[in-house]
């Protein structure tokens, strides 16, 4: 099957080409003739796997129609959970619609409000938001949809982790019934289903990516850790390796993203810190800055686990495990693109042992244990593969999800300097205190108040 096939206008297959594809992926085979006969759609795939251009194409086919409702709104909104994606997929519209003369732009967070309003002052084909400042225009009046004919749901999952479940059942409501909605996930779990089932009419479904599968290119290690000096140093030894070319390291929080990238800093590497916590202007300079080659060393959380996509990243070190195992699978995803092999390092203490057991499941095998001459571990990971009592450990940190603050659990090592070097293969049992990752939580209403004054 070629572009040719799908009937796309001359202008769109010339774009295509010009980009340098010739071929549909799987999920572009099967999602973009059924997106445009105007049916709704369930897709589920992993992210790298073309699902941009699965939605993107068929909507700049239906924009070569003039709209029948008069008005400035969108006629397609894309609603994605972080601003890196939204970019990613900003970047395919205007690339794919080079030849036709559409006006499109990005609503997101952390950008100034008057540019928005200045796009939203005349009539607009795409529009490309995150959920909360779109919510923010949706109230004070700044932006109608009465005009949209496609919504499009980009890493539905995603949204719902992150708590925007909400502010989707409110844009939603706001737009036309008659709309064709396509839904575009990674994971289909419960709350997945459920959202579909109120936001979509009758879909279609598309089930490309099997669950617990990863990536065949990507060579996964894991390291065992007793404590957080000990993780430390094995991020030394990894780093000062010469395969090491380019690196993503995840970190649990937006403070210790900080402190790693400020203390590798000073030992004379090219690292710096990407977290929701910066501004728009900062992240992408950031983020442009690794693809020139500026930055070796990007210390990220898991706004980079998706749509974070910069060619060369030759390892993925996840310095704390993820708290959702899905996150883990698009964490290492961001090395092994396009064909490329790439290496995902994992660190691991015994109070992440529940977290990496969940990983385990869900991927349906168990992550290899390496040790480096010198730096093995003083205690031995005890794990369980499938259920049973592994499956009701308590998560590290206090309560289901590790939050701050919880009765008789510590967070010590969040935010705290590197340390003292631990003494390895001492042979004397190792008193300091594992590292415990924990996962910071604020009110999303409260942020995006902070963020969206004009």
């Amino acid at each position: 099957m070629t572009f040719e096939d799908f009937n796309l206008s001359p202008a769109i297959l010339k774009a295509v080409a010009a980009c340098g594809y010739t071929t549909p992926t799987p999920i572009q085979q099967q999602s973009i003739p059924l997106v445009m006969t105007g049916t709704d759609l369930i897709a589920t795939a992993q992210t790298g796997t073309g699902k941009t251009a699965a939605f993107v194409l068929p909507a700049l086919q239906r924009l070569t129609a003039p709209s029948e409702i008069p008005g400035k709104g969108p006629r397609i909104l894309v609603l994605t959970p972080t601003r890196e994606l939204a970019a990613q997929v900003m970047d395919a519209a205007r690339s794919y619609g080079r030849g036709s003369r559409l006006r499109c732009g990005s609503i997101l967070g952390g950008m100034p409000y008057r540019e928005q309003l200045r796009l939203l002052s005349a009539p607009v084909d795409i529009i490309v938001a995150t959920p909360g400042r779109l919510l923010d225009h949706l109230e004070r009046g700044s932006i109608r949809l009465n005009r949209l004919e496609m919504l499009v749901l980009d890493e539905a999952d995603r949204m719902l982790d992150m708590g925007f479940s909400e502010d989707m059942e409110k844009i939603v409501s706001a737009a036309p019934k008659e709309r064709q909605t396509l839904m575009f996930t990674a994971t289909m779990g419960k709350t997945v289903l459920k959202l579909a089932e109120k936001m979509l009419n009758n879909p279609q479904r598309i089930e490309l990516a099997v669950r617990t599968s990863s990536h065949e290119l990507i060579e996964q290690r894991l390291h065992v850790a007793d404590s957080l000096s000990h993780k430390k140093e094995l991020l030394r030894h990894l780093i000062n390796d010469s395969s090491l070319t380019r690196a993503i390291i995840f970190s649990a929080t937006k403070r210790d993203a900080d402190e790693l990238a400020r203390e590798l800093s000073r030992e004379g590497h090219k690292a710096a810190p990407l977290h929701g916590d910066m501004n728009q202007f900062a992240r992408n300079k950031t983020i442009e800055r690794m693809r020139k080659g500026a930055i070796r060393l990007l210390i990220a959380t898991d706004v980079a686990a998706r749509g974070l996509d910069v060619n060369g990243i030759s390892h993925v070190i996840n310095f704390d495990l993820p708290r959702f195992a899905e996150d883990y699978v698009h964490r290492i995803g961001r090395t092994g693109r396009a064909g490329a092999s790439g290496i995902a390092i994992s660190f691991v203490s015994s109070s992440e042992l529940s977290y990496l057991e969940r990983i385990e499941r869900f991927i349906g095998k168990k992550l290899p244990e390496q040790n480096i001459e010198g730096l093995a571990p003083l205690s031995v990971l005890r794990r369980v593969l499938g259920g049973g009592a592994a499956g009701k450990r308590k998560s590290p940190a206090g309560g289901n999800y590790g939050k701050p603050g919880a009765k008789g659990k510590s967070s010590a090592g969040q935010g705290k300097s590197w340390g003292t070097p631990r003494k390895a293969n001492s042979g004397r049992p190792n008193k300091e205190q594992a590292h415990q990752p924990v996962v910071e939580y604020r009110s999303r209403r409260a942020e995006r108040q902070a963020v969206c004054t004009p």
